[in-house]
């Protein structure tokens, strides 16, 4: 047995410091390897986004285009739902001139109504006890029976305005608060959560058909809803749901009535103040933060300032989404996101960080404002009534200005069946199928809904050629090497419908109204 101590020459150290180096360089490639694994994973998510929003566009326009050519109202058809779902520059146009005097009586008119006037205020002292409902009205029961289905798809929000005295916006709020127990967990007061509802209810015009307390408070409920999928249960954090409902509820507050392109066209002073940019969209979010500020308004006055800050992103950052011009890029972050979803062992969505999650609320919120046809057909008939209603009064006005008529703003001419049925096959069921497809199976009924609505349009216009059942397609992360985002219009990227009409439910459908 040897009993020498070992001897380590120069030799042997610089072996002992080689390896040593060694290790540390292998050590620091696989950490470079994994941050540009990272790094890859969302360039690629946003470039494959961004492939498919420009791929579905150039679709939508070329089927958009045909529709264009089979009549006069698939013309109109066609140009409104390319004027309002594409992100596209459009040409404005300069208003007739007008005496000076009529031009200044029509330039205070509408701006003192929609925009520069004061903040209306409701008078409930610090304190004071609320109603059961958020609202005083004789009629307690039978809005207690419409309340029961708050937590059902497709609420009776005319019901609830009826049995309300006009409240729904403010009894639908404090309702889903309620559910949602977020007056404790935001340390939010009664009396000033209602002070703030009447207020921003009030803030919505009741002489706009479509536009108002009513379709706020239907997204609002609907936006709740659709938080309480099971395939997203447990995903948002309390401040998320919050923002989510805040955002919902004032998305449209001060609506005058008319589109942005018709506020542009028109030399508006909300257009002028926000560069021609998602013009109500950010007009929208002044005025319900602002109402924020008025005396017993504040209902996240107790909520930390890191935190406020959050939401007021989080909040902005959905109801600028809700500008139609933006629905294909959205469309598209969908998808894509459908494509690279990942869920836990119980099916619920794995949304690990907080971009992931926006994307879903921004659509959720999206969702919720193209609900009207997924809901009960006697519910979508009235939203329906009311939109062309509104539309209508934008073209009476136009007229009046000697302006051109907008796309499905001449009641003369417009149809109305077939504005819906195109609205449905290339905006909504897209939208919707996509939706559920990330949620799936959750919203099988929702898709039921829609088809069962688009087929009775359908068939209130049956002299009219009809058209495929649903424009689909599909978008599958594998396309990036075979043309997604180039100039190619192979037949097969629209290969959701057959020679024979039949629908391929592979594809993803393109619909909205």
């Amino acid at each position: 047995v040897c009993t020498h101590t070992p001897v380590f020459g120069p030799l042997t150290t610089c072996v002992c410091v080689y390896e040593s180096y060694q290790k540390l360089a292998l050590e620091t490639v696989e950490e470079l390897d994994w941050c540009l694994d990272q790094l890859e994973t969302v360039q690629t998510y946003r470039s494959v986004s961004d492939m498919a929003s420009t791929k579905f566009k150039r679709m939508l326009n070329r089927e958009l285009n045909h529709l264009s050519m089979m009549s006069q109202s698939g013309s109109q058809v066609s140009e409104y739902l390319s004027n309002t779902f594409l992100d596209q520059p459009h040409d404005v146009e300069l208003p007739c001139p007008v005496p000076k005097a009529q031009g200044r009586k029509r330039r205070q008119g509408p701006q003192s109504q929609h925009g520069s006037h004061g903040v209306r205020k409701v008078s409930l002292t610090s304190g004071a006890v609320v109603s059961r409902f958020g609202v005083k009205t004789d009629q307690e029961e039978l809005l207690s029976k419409d309340l029961e289905d708050i937590n059902k798809w497709g609420l009776n929000i005319f019901s609830v305005a009826l049995h309300s005295h006009n409240r729904p916006l403010t009894c639908t709020m404090y309702a889903i608060f309620q559910e949602r127990d977020l007056m404790r967990t935001f340390r939010i007061q009664a009396d000033v959560l209602v002070t703030f509802l009447l207020t921003l209810e009030d803030h919505y015009h009741s002489d706009v058909a479509y536009h108002n307390s009513l379709h706020a408070a239907d997204v609002a409920q609907s936006t709740h809803i659709l938080l309480s999928t099971p395939a997203l249960h447990g995903v948002f954090t309390d401040l998320e749901v919050l923002a989510a409902i805040f955002a919902a509820a004032i998305h449209d507050v001060d609506h005058p009535g008319v589109s942005n392109q018709f506020l542009i066209n028109t030399n508006s002073e909300l257009a002028l103040m926000y560069n021609d940019e998602s013009v109500l969209e950010n007009h929208h979010l002044a005025v319900g933060f602002k109402l924020l500020q008025e005396d017993n308004c504040d209902i996240f006055q107790n909520v930390c300032k890191k935190q406020r800050q959050m939401l007021r992103r989080m909040v902005i950052d959905m109801v600028l989404a809700t500008d139609m011009s933006k629905h294909m890029s959205l469309l598209a972050n969908l998808k894509t996101m459908v494509e690279t979803k990942k869920v836990t062992s119980s099916g619920v969505l794995l949304l690990d960080n907080y971009t992931d999650r926006m994307q879903v609320l921004r659509n959720m919120v999206h969702c919720a404002d193209l609900s009207n046809p997924t809901k009960s057909l006697d519910l979508y008939r009235q939203w329906t009534d009311r939109i062309m209603e509104e539309f209508f009064h934008q073209g009476d006005r136009e007229r009046q200005r000697g302006m051109e008529i907008s796309p499905m703003c001449d009641k003369h001419t417009a149809s109305v069946e077939r504005t819906q049925v195109g609205f449905i096959d290339y905006i909504v069921h897209p939208l919707w199928e996509t939706w559920a497809d990330l949620v799936h199976p959750d919203a099988q009924d929702i898709l039921d809904t829609l088809e069962d609505n688009r087929n009775w349009y359908q068939s209130m216009i049956p002299q009219s050629p009809s058209p495929p059942s649903t424009f689909q397609f599909e978008v599958t992360l594998e396309q990036q090497d075979s043309g997604l985002g180039t100039g190619s219009d192979a037949p097969q990227e629209a290969n959701g419908v057959t020679d024979g009409g039949e629908e391929d439910r592979n594809g993803v459908a393109l619909s909205e109204t």
